[in-house]
């Protein structure tokens, strides 16, 4: 048998293996990745993306994955295509997305003498990677065979095993490249060896002794306070609102915690803390002095300032990936175990909180504080970032989808988007909290996710902009909000805006471009905003025409400083003004 056939019974056999758990491969075109690339088009149960950009094709293969949640395999040719998956596979590893990255690879005779398109792969994306595996030359004995099965399940098992992430696996292939695709390389009676049990997620679990330690503790100090940062599990979300309720403690919740719209109870859900924490009369009449805390760190900074101050509380860190995620070093007790599962057993344990003082007092000032907040944003007449994500969260349909982009879009939907019992599902990339690979990411996830939106600045859509060629070549619909301030926004916010002398050219950064160009390129629909009327009526309609709707709304990156900073003063005035008469009255 020549060498083809020994490739090509060697890679049908992973290929067959990956596609009995996996649906989805995004392919980046290239030649040394030919034989994985023909055979995983030729199997009838892989759902095959072709993306000729690979920094994009690595973020549209990570938007599929955080919409399923599910493993998406990755494919690329040799060289520098494989570095510029990397950025993808950063955000995968720390947003804990399980992504299967095949690169292939000249064979260990061709390397390091010269030979073209030939890098150093091992260990290419170093300690961002669950998994790495070297794979053998390609041979196709029945102990070969069965080693390149194992490699497939135990690189599913791997992305998929708490805590999710990217595995790698290095293809050194030989030439001829084709493979032999008749008759069938793929076998028709199923696997020949049986697969090995994978360990999945969510297992870990305390004693009983431990959970009603921590029930006990827990139910004797009212001061509590539950902080949720993005947290995917479903069944984590009715556990850490009983937990809650039976503790009497409020519910920081995140936007992406996924609790400030839903159809469960909002009672103890508090979603206006980034405004009144600016409050330095709210910070010590809210001063906990426990505090549990699951998943990643919240978007906002002030909640992290906070949380440094507080260094009488006893803080728990509740993980069940295993993690260590305590960027601000406050953790007092890190506990491993899974989050649903530590909710479950905490109100199962837990004493009835009797006395709601304290959670009421978090209620009314969070109540207070969306008040104030409503009647100056309806006041507003001036195009305005804040007003524009208030709007949106309005105006979209029930059980939609909104992905959001990092820098000031996350943190205006921190800050405007409220509860709500419209079940929208909010998605960012926060772990690496990149602005690159934006659009690529929404428009994977839009495969999985119907009515999807995409909350955009202009720096970030003009960095990934060739990313709109997936809408056009797989018709996919999207609608993106673009919030064009012509520059880097967020940096309005922070102590550079102080430097004018150099900072238009250093961190303003101004394009001035025209999107509407870029957009009909790739088949889209452009519209200016010039009025929130018109806001309104491009939101509504635009899903209705499909396809790629772009929705611009240009603002003034000053303004929207200055509006939010009245937004704070006026917040804060309000609280002291509150807490100043309940003082009085007891």
């Amino acid at each position: 048998m020549n060498q083809k056939h020994h490739s090509t019974d060697y890679l049908a056999a992973f290929v067959d293996e990956i596609a009995t758990e996996v649906q989805n491969v995004v392919i980046s075109p290239g030649s040394r990745s030919t034989p994985l690339a023909m055979l995983i088009a030729e199997h009838p149960d892989l759902r095959v993306y072709v993306n000729v950009d690979e920094r994009s094709a690595a973020f549209f293969a990570l938007g599929i994955a955080k919409a399923t949640q599910a493993p998406v395999v990755l494919l690329c040719t040799s060289g520098t295509a494989a570095a510029n998956y990397f950025p993808a596979v950063i955000e995968a590893k720390l947003s804990r997305i399980p992504l299967i990255v095949l690169t292939s690879d000249r064979p260990h005779e061709l390397r390091d003498i010269g030979a073209p398109q030939a890098i150093d792969q091992i260990h290419l994306y170093g300690s961002h990677v669950k998994w790495f595996s070297e794979m053998a030359i390609p041979d196709s004995n029945d102990e070969m065979i069965a080693y390149v099965r194992r490699s497939a399940v135990r690189a599913i098992g791997m992305s998929v095993q708490a805590p999710k992430g990217p595995v790698h696996l290095n293809f050194p292939l030989r030439e001829p490249l084709i493979p032999k695709l008749e008759p069938s390389p793929f076998p028709s009676k199923g696997r020949k060896a049986e697969k090995p049990i994978m360990q999945e997620a969510g297992s870990l679990q305390l004693n009983a002794d431990a959970y009603q330690k921590y029930a006990r503790h827990f139910s004797k100090e009212k001061r509590g306070v539950i902080i949720c940062g993005e947290l995917v599990d479903e069944a984590f979300h009715p556990a850490v609102i009983n937990a809650a309720e039976k503790l009497g403690y409020p519910i920081i919740a995140d936007p992406l915690s996924q609790l400030r719209s839903n159809s469960l109870s909002q009672v103890n859900i508090i979603d206006s803390y980034d405004t009144f924490l600016h409050s330095d009369e709210a910070r010590k009449q809210l001063s906990p002095k426990i505090i549990l805390r699951f998943g990643p760190m919240p978007v906002s900074k002030k909640l992290s300032t906070w949380l440094k101050g507080l260094s009488d509380a006893e803080q728990y860190i509740i993980d069940g990936g295993l993690g260590w995620r305590d960027p601000v070093k406050v953790g007092t007790n890190m506990i491993a175990c899974d989050e649903a599962v530590f909710c479950k057993e905490i109100s199962f344990y837990a004493a009835q909180q009797k006395d709601r003082s304290w959670l009421h007092s978090w209620q009314k000032i969070n109540k207070l504080t969306k008040q104030v907040m409503n009647d100056i944003i309806a006041a507003e007449e001036e195009l305005y970032e804040g007003k524009a994500t208030f709007e949106l969260m309005k105006q979209l349909p029930q059980k939609s989808t909104l992905f959001i982009g990092n820098s000031m879009p996350i943190r205006d939907v921190d800050t405007f988007f409220h509860c709500n019992n419209n079940e929208i599902n909010l998605l960012c990339n926060r772990g690496a909290n990149g602005i690159d690979g934006v659009v690529s990411a929404a428009l994977g996830a839009s495969v999985y996710r119907s009515h999807l939106y995409l909350l955009i600045g202009d720096l970030s859509f003009f960095h990934d902009l060739n990313g709109l060629l997936a809408a056009k070549m797989y018709h996919l619909s999207i609608t993106i909000i673009l919030m064009n301030n012509n520059g880097g926004g967020i940096f309005s916010y922070l102590p550079q805006a102080q430097h004018p002398k150099y900072f238009e050219t250093l961190f303003g950064t101004p394009t001035d471009l025209d999107f509407y160009h870029a957009v009909k390129m790739y088949g889209g629909t452009h519209t200016m905003i010039d009025s929130w009327d018109q806001f309104q009526l491009a939101i509504k309609t635009a899903p209705l025409n499909g396809g790629l709707q772009v929705i611009e709304v240009p603002t003034d990156r000053q303004k929207n400083v200055e509006k939010l900073r009245f937004i704070l003063e006026q917040v804060s005035r309000e609280i002291n003004n509150y807490l100043s008469s309940e003082e009085n009255e007891s």
